[in-house]
């Protein structure tokens, strides 16, 4: 047994023992876990991804005369929230320019931090503390009191894989998802990962000091939609799980780890670079310390289903992802990393650099991080699904003449009916159908009917039913349940529940 205390005095002296996640695993599998315990005193850890949950707080200083800055406040035409004392301002990482959607609040604190000029534009309401109701001025870093970054959730414990099995192509916060499992993506430093080489929280903690965009910072709490009650492999949660909330100062910081980010058709976001000493205290943390890409799992997780809980395809392991490839329906799929294994290893080294020169100390956190479990979204209006709102439907078979279906629409005041084979959907004939019918003098029901049929399930959303006919521009789709038809949903009956619930 160790203590961050003795590891703290091994420091000071210039006796301590440090290595990197990566170099963790080799000494470990020549030297066994007990030597290895013994003999590493810290592992450093490192990851650089899109964290789009991140901002800082700014404060200005007071003009002459002093105003409020609460309305309107822009930061190189970036919003930013002003409702917080007179001369701070809140900037998060996915606002965006009026004019140009690929710049955010992320590319101005790296700009800050780079030393850039940012153009300030702000609003406030006249008051006797605070007459002054307009400001226009140009301002860096260096003429801010404080510039603190404060992160609300950063540094994920694991992530899920994206893919998508849809007809189109997807633009999602896990970059552009190609059709028919064109392509996967993730976004993990994997067996570099601070959390994964932690993965009970026993060393990190509230207090604890880490590498932060380049900077010294600190764990200040568990970061939102912290979630540590999720399903393990070789200890370590297969989805996301715990977060940590962080705070820096940015002028300590370097743009070389925090960067701004724009994920094509989704939006801005800032890169951040963190890295988190592990103290070797014990056996068991030695061995958390040494689990290697072959042994850390993740969810492949279709992104093609717009609910909540997506459908998990399968798991693979981080090996097979930083291969570049993973099988799906025993294809081969190109995977692509939205997070940098590069930098974690440089950000990793650099930590390690930092304690054996003397100049980073380790803390004892002052609390543990909660044990929680992530709850989704109460929400007061009951979801309407497909089978609340279907309607009974008029099916035909394959071997129908188009004049008897022509006179059943009428019949039935229908414009929709789904053709079956042996019971099963088959197609889909409407009364623009019909006429065209007619118009090409055929009685040959395959020459009109649509083949390839949009169809819901009964249990699915209303919500995705009507982006289903948005998306394919049709007017009606089949519910089908177990293979076959058991009613059908129309554009009409969506416009009169709209109308009558207001959903």
């Amino acid at each position: 047994m160790k203590t961050i205390a003795e590891i703290n005095a091994k420091i000071r002296n210039g006796e301590v023992v440090v290595v990197t996640a990566e170099e963790m695993i080799d000494i470990v599998q020549e030297k066994g876990i007990e030597k290895a315990a013994k003999e590493v005193d810290v592992v450093t850890t490192g990851t650089m991804g899109a964290m789009c949950s991140s901002g800082a707080f700014l404060n200005f200083g007071h003009s002459d005369p002093p105003m409020k800055l609460s309305k309107n406040v822009f930061l190189n035409d970036v919003g930013a929230y002003g409702d917080i004392a007179a001369a701070d301002v809140y900037i998060g990482a996915t606002a965006h320019s009026k004019k140009d959607e690929s710049y955010g609040g992320g590319h101005v604190i790296e700009d800050l931090v780079s030393k850039k000029e940012i153009y300030l534009t702000a609003e406030g309401d006249r008051t006797d503390c605070y007459p002054k109701t307009s400001i226009e001025t140009k301002i860096t870093i260096d003429d801010l009191n404080q510039a603190i970054l404060c992160n609300p959730r950063n540094a994920y414990q694991n992530y899920n894989v994206a893919v998508n099995s849809s007809d189109k192509t997807l633009y999602t916060y896990m970059g552009t998802l190609l059709p028919d499992f064109g392509n996967a993506t993730f976004s993990s430093a994997g067996q570099l990962s601070p959390l994964i080489n932690d993965p009970y929280l026993q060393t990190i903690g509230i207090g604890t000091r880490i590498f932060l965009g380049g900077g010294i910072g600190y764990v200040i709490g568990e970061g939102t939609q912290h979630n540590t009650e999720v399903e393990r492999t070789n200890d370590v949660p297969i989805k996301p799980a715990a977060t940590l909330m962080v705070k820096g100062d940015l002028k300590q910081m370097n743009s070389k780890f925090l960067k701004g980010g724009y994920v094509y058709k989704y939006g801005t976001s800032l890169y951040v670079g963190i890295g988190v000493p592990i103290p070797v205290l014990n056996e068991e943390i030695a061995k958390f310390c040494s689990i290697s890409n072959a042994r850390i799992f993740a969810n492949v997780t279709d992104y093609a289903v717009q609910r909540r809980n997506k459908p998990v395809i399968k798991k693979v392991s981080y090996a097979e992802l930083m291969s570049g490839k993973i099988e799906i329906n025993n294809e081969e799929v190109p995977v692509s990393p939205l997070s940098s294994y590069r930098k974690a290893r440089e950000i990793s080294s650099e930590l390690k650099n930092l304690i054996l020169k003397g100049g980073f100390l380790l803390t004892q956190a002052v609390a543990e991080l909660p044990k929680s479990k992530f709850k989704p979204m109460k929400e007061i209006t009951k979801e309407i699904k497909v089978k609340d709102v279907m309607i009974n439907v008029i099916i035909a078979d394959t071997k129908s003449e188009i004049s008897s279906l022509s006179k059943l629409m009428i019949e039935k005041n229908v414009n929709h009916i789904p053709i079956v084979k042996d019971g099963l959907l088959t197609g889909i004939v409407t009364s623009w159908d019909i006429a065209k019918a007619y118009g090409l003098k055929t009685e040959n029901l395959t020459d009109i009917m649509t083949k390839n049929v949009v169809v819901v399930n009964p249990e699915d959303s209303i919500e995705d039913a009507a982006k289903k006919l948005e998306d394919h521009n049709i007017s009606a789709l089949p519910v089908v349940a177990g293979k076959k038809v058991i009613g059908i949903i129309t554009a009409e009956n969506i416009s009169v529940l709209m109308r009558n619930r207001k959903i």
